[in-house]
């Protein structure tokens, strides 16, 4: 890929492919990517985190930068607390703010215009011998893309979307590539603006996978859940925002299944159902061995959890999805036939009770819904771009 013309000094990524293989900090015949992420929540580091995994074999270094330390230092926290209170306490206003922008192009510019100011702490973190950036999270894109069109950044900008919406914060002039984890995403890119938009395997552990976890009796021991109930996971992320109270007395109330609520890091959900009947976790670190242990996953935010249910051919249930991404996410989910989403409390019965039925039946080799079968593997996409350079063809390579 040739670079593109009209850059001003200081310019970011300038040196050739294979420049820093004398680099101590990659060892000889390195190459090296930076992923740019963001620690709110915890999927777009986690993306993050699984790219590195899938490269670290394949004689790519990957440096992973929080998207936030290019802003002034007051800033990461308020964004970042900002966004959880209006989750958890303002949903109305999150909900509010996300349809503004996804009707309203003006807002979404501004933003991008703000963000200007940061270019030259962003630059000052980007290595001359970078070939390639690849981002997590949407703020990202509207930093990178402009750079990236003014010559400011001159190596290829790939984005992954952590969501299964493609909302327009995540489109920017300037990133080359977008890639997403369902051809529905890809439609809604391509729609928004996106030029070059692939479909990916997700970016989450082969763990997950039904064939690579213990069986569920194994799994159940692991963490003291009965051998003979009909399991249900909530999950509402690392955070454990939504209505996840009212959720499992739903989900208890059905009547067909126990309920197993993941808090996540949210201690205050916790201790608020420290008296419910069924069995309340905190941060689970093995949340692979946790799911074989189920039989159904009820989700709220179509997020990395639902990602990982679905490429484990978990039945999921999209319940109380919270504001925003959330429910659009939802809608999404439920129009591929990838979850249920279920909107009343009396509809909880019949759908988990049918598919709870349906796992039994079926026992634990269960087709996953992820990935869809004709993508690709991002970390080979991105060998295969950092290794061949500008004579990558990027627009017409399958």
């Amino acid at each position: 890929m040739k670079p593109r013309p009209g850059g001003r000094s200081p310019r970011a990524g300038t040196s050739p492919v294979g420049a820093g293989r004398d680099d101590p900090g990659g060892g000889p015949g390195r190459l090296r990517i930076l992923v740019v992420s963001a620690d709110i929540g915890a999927g777009h580091d986690a993306a993050a985190a699984e790219l590195a995994a899938r490269l670290a074999g394949d004689g790519v270094v990957v440096e992973q930068l929080n998207f936030f330390t290019a802003l002034p230092r007051p800033l990461h926290r308020l964004v970042r607390e900002g966004y959880r209170t209006m989750l958890q306490r303002f949903p109305w206003s999150y909900d509010a703010l996300f349809r503004f922008t996804d009707r309203s192009s003006l807002m979404v510019r501004g933003f991008r215009a703000a963000l200007r100011a940061a270019v030259p702490r962003m630059l000052s973190r980007i290595s001359a011998d970078t070939c390639l950036v690849v981002t997590t999270h949407p703020f990202a894109n509207q930093l990178l893309g402009p750079m990236r069109g003014t010559g400011q950044l001159t190596v290829p900008v790939l984005s992954y979307v952590t969501d299964f919406v493609a909302h327009p914060i995540w489109i920017s002039p300037g990133v080359d590539t977008y890639c997403v984890i369902h051809d529905g995403t890809q439609r809604q890119a391509a729609a928004r603006g996106a030029a070059d938009v692939r479909v990916v395997n997700p970016l989450i552990s082969a763990e997950f996978a039904s064939s690579a976890t213990a069986c569920q009796r194994t799994a159940r021991a692991r963490f003291g859940l009965p051998e003979q109930e009909r399991l249900a996971l909530i999950v509402a992320g690392s955070w454990g925002v939504g209505d996840v109270a009212r959720t499992a007395r739903d989900v208890l109330g059905a009547g067909c299944v126990t309920p197993v609520v993941a808090c996540g890091r949210n201690v205050r959900l916790r201790q608020r159902l420290r008296t419910f009947p069924g069995h309340v976790l905190g941060w689970v670190e093995d949340m692979p061995t946790l799911m074989r242990a189920v039989d159904v996953v009820v989700e709220n935010a179509g997020g990395l959890t639902c990602q990982q249910s679905l490429a484990g051919g978990l039945p999921t249930v999209t319940y109380r999805p919270i504001s925003g991404h959330g429910r659009a996410n939802a809608q999404l989910l439920a129009e591929a036939g990838l979850t249920a989403y279920v909107t009343t409390a009396a509809e909880l019965a019949p759908v988990l009770t049918e598919l709870t039925e349906l796992t039994a039946l079926t026992g634990a080799e269960v087709s996953p819904a992820l990935p869809v079968g004709s993508a690709t593997d991002m970390a080979s996409l991105i060998s295969e771009v950092v290794r061949s350079g500008d004579r990558y063809d990027w627009k017409r390579s399958v």
